[in-house]
């Protein structure tokens, strides 16, 4: 079970409002890239409701989407952004991360005073105090609680673009690049939302 440990080590520092920030969808062949940020201050517990947040890749779906609603409830503020096949094709997917989660910060109401940041790199040209965390999702319940949001966001997106494009399967690979998913790739060729600068997208 993950614990407030780290948090609290910030708060201690004399910061009162906390960011946390995860992604979801820098793997797959096609749809956005999707970032969230989490709001909390010192009083967030990890109530009985909380208490099996983790890696969204550990989770059920079933278990994410019951988590998804919880975490808004519980936590001070959630917000996401995202960006497009188009604009990773352009700037990279790295790049293309780093802007989704400046989206995710810029549609907040409380503005945070310190992030926390899954990944090795910390967000790039940003004023706001933060410490990256490798493999953070899997160590720090905060963007643990990041990871669901922005996991559960986009996995919704795809079940929608599945009925768009109904020959890929992506209710069931959300676009990951799965055995099956290369073989509709290889029978009907890319369709409009996959992210035609990833090698196993083109022949």
């Amino acid at each position: 079970m993950l614990d407030l440990a780290e948090e609290k080590k910030i708060f201690d520092q004399g910061y009162e409002i906390i960011g946390a920030l995860d992604e979801a969808g820098r793997g797959p062949l096609a749809g956005p890239v999707v970032a969230a940020c989490v709001i909390f201050k010192a009083d967030l517990a990890i109530s009985n409701e909380l208490e099996t947040v983790d890696d969204s890749k550990k989770l059920t779906a079933k278990k994410r989407e019951l988590l998804f609603d919880l975490i808004k409830k519980h936590f001070l503020e959630v917000s996401v952004g995202f960006c497009d096949h188009k604009t990773i094709d352009r700037i990279n997917i790295l790049q293309a991360t780093f802007l989704a989660m400046k989206k995710a910060l810029g549609a907040l109401k409380n503005k945070p005073q310190f992030l926390l940041v899954d990944g090795s790199l910390a967000l790039p040209n940003c004023s706001i105090s933060q410490q990256a965390y490798i493999k953070g999702d899997k160590k720090i319940f905060s963007i643990a609680a990041a990871s669901i949001i922005a996991k559960v966001t986009r996995d919704r997106l795809m079940q929608e673009m599945d009925k768009l494009y109904p020959h890929y399967g992506f209710i069931k690979h959300k676009g990951y690049g799965t055995k099956e998913h290369l073989a509709r790739l290889k029978q009907y060729g890319p369709c409009p939302i996959h992210r035609l600068s990833f090698s196993r997208v083109l022949p």
